[in-house]
């Protein structure tokens, strides 16, 4: 987290800028102290009083505004000063030829030459204007100098055309600053999470699978990278994008994700929350098998998959937290306790997936270990997330 932390955030001309607002509900709601710089280009898209509202601090948007009080030493100066990090968010064509130039015409051209503290740029742009050769070389210009990128990103622009240069999310963007702070109480630790379905090929077009959509594991995933730690993602085939911050590595197979798992070690916390098929078909048809007239549907012969979860709690690298999930659909707590035993993990998050689970917004779990079990309310599965990071957090602290 960002606690007790001082961002201080430049806004410059760029319709993304709406964007920036939802950055300080972000870092605010972390325990970080923001200040907002406006510049004018800035302020053609969003308002003082809305930053100010947010932030709950005046806006500064003049460099030779008179200044008494606490604000009496020189506005530019006491700003970088005060600042641990600055971000530049969003940060136009414009600004990053200017800072490219070291120019100081306004007061966050000057804060950014005045200060010491890590500068993270979040660009915004048409795209043909991200990929001009003056941006380009601005671009290298600053990163040789020290200062920290976030995008921009590949996406839908505000005209009528798509391409780079689209702003990174707010949560990318906060992670990027809790990354560059190196905060957060997992900050240091490489959290392992699996997460979605495996598909298991019958032959080249068919598979066996199940309803996991991956909203649970990547929402884990996430929350684990927004407290700080170093987070590799093994996911199976899923329609999500990407967490914020995260490592990725696809897979289809229960096989694949073993593999994947073992060569992402070490790590000091697994989250197994992938729903991985238990069987595969034992031989695996070279063509599509093909339906003959008059002739009985194909018998096909099962073998067992790996089991992840055994084999990373019994694993020579095994990581310091191992916790499994336990999809089950009746006798919920029990077929969890005898998990729990049977694979050798320390914790498991068990839950009731007979109704709309599997798929859906909610989950609803119950967290049990070996001492007790904790019943949780039903909630959103970026909420489960977020309370079982940061139980995770306590664990290790």
């Amino acid at each position: 987290m960002l606690h007790g932390r001082h961002i201080l955030l430049i806004v410059s001309g760029s319709v993304a800028a709406f964007k920036a607002l939802m950055l300080v509900r972000l870092l605010r709601a972390e325990g970080a102290r923001v200040r907002a710089v406006l510049t004018a280009g800035g302020a053609r898209f969003v308002t003082r009083e809305s930053l100010a509202a947010l932030t709950g601090e005046p806006v500064q948007d003049d460099l030779w505004a008179p200044r008494g009080g606490e604000e009496a030493e020189i506005g530019h100066i006491r700003l970088a000063r005060w600042a641990d990090a600055v971000v530049v968010a969003p940060a136009s064509a414009n600004r990053l030829a200017q800072m490219a130039h070291g120019l100081a015409h306004d007061l966050a051209g000057c804060i950014l030459l005045a200060t010491c503290a890590p500068v993270l740029v979040a660009p915004a742009m048409n795209p043909a204007m991200w990929a001009h050769p003056a941006t380009r070389a601005n671009i290298a210009t600053l990163a040789e100098r020290g200062l920290h990128f976030i995008g921009p990103e590949d996406g839908p622009m505000a005209e009528p055309e798509s391409g780079p240069g689209r702003l990174s999310e707010p949560e990318a963007i906060a992670y990027a600053i809790r990354t560059l702070l190196g905060s957060g109480p997992l900050s240091g630790r490489h959290a392992l999470v699996t997460s979605g379905p495996t598909h298991e090929p019958i032959d080249p077009v068919r598979y066996i699978a199940n309803r996991s959509s991956g909203k649970q594991g990547h929402a884990i995933a996430a929350a684990l990278a927004a407290l700080g730690a170093r987070v590799t993602l093994v996911s199976g085939p899923v329609a999500l994008p990407d967490p914020p911050g995260v490592v990725v590595r696809r897979v289809e197979t229960a096989r694949d994700m073993l593999a994947a798992c073992e060569a992402s070690l070490p790590a000091d916390i697994a989250i197994l929350a992938a729903a991985v098929a238990d069987w595969r078909v034992a031989q695996e048809a070279a063509q599509k098998l093909k339906k003959q007239p008059g002739a009985a549907a194909p018998t096909l012969s099962m073998a067992l998959n790996p089991d992840i979860l055994a084999t990373l709690s019994r694993h020579a690298q095994r990581p310091r937290l191992v916790i499994g999930f336990a999809a089950e659909t009746e006798h919920v707590v029990q077929h969890a306790r005898e998990k729990l035993a049977r694979k050798g993990c320390d914790w498991i998050i068990a839950n009731d997936v007979s109704g709309d689970v599997m798929g859906g917004a909610e989950n609803a779990v119950h967290l049990v270990t070996a001492d007790a079990v904790e019943e949780w309310p039903r909630m959103l599965k970026e909420d489960v997330a977020t309370r079982l990071a940061a139980r995770v957090a306590e664990h290790f602290a």
